[in-house]
């Protein structure tokens, strides 16, 4: 029979030692994955609530864009810029087609 150079209390103690600091150490980790998690969790439900947000902001802003687009409104929209009806339209007469004649490009 060969004697063990380790007498059996300082295996133990060994066994014991260990098993303390890995179940220390998982619950420190199982803490830290929990946080994580909840943060995750929480940074999730707010990115839903904006993009609900958004989304009634967007429809309501269609709406908006449909309304003042409409032919009824131009009228409003154009006075509220300033414009001011044209009684009269002059066109400039070009005799030659100059502006076309790529030859005279320099």
């Amino acid at each position: 029979m060969t004697k063990n150079t380790f007498p059996l209390s300082l295996n133990l103690k060994l066994f014991w030692t260990l098993a303390f600091a890995a179940a220390v150490f998982l619950v420190i980790f199982y803490i830290f994955q929990i946080n994580i998690f909840t943060r995750d969790f929480y940074l999730n439900q707010q990115s839903k609530q904006n993009l609900e947000a958004l989304t009634q902001e967007n429809e309501a802003l269609k709406i908006d864009f449909s309304k003042a687009g409409s032919l009824a409104n131009i009228n409003n929209y154009l006075q509220s810029q300033s414009f001011e009806k044209v009684k009269q339209v002059k066109y400039i007469q070009i005799f030659k087609p100059v502006a076309a004649n790529p030859g005279l490009v320099q």
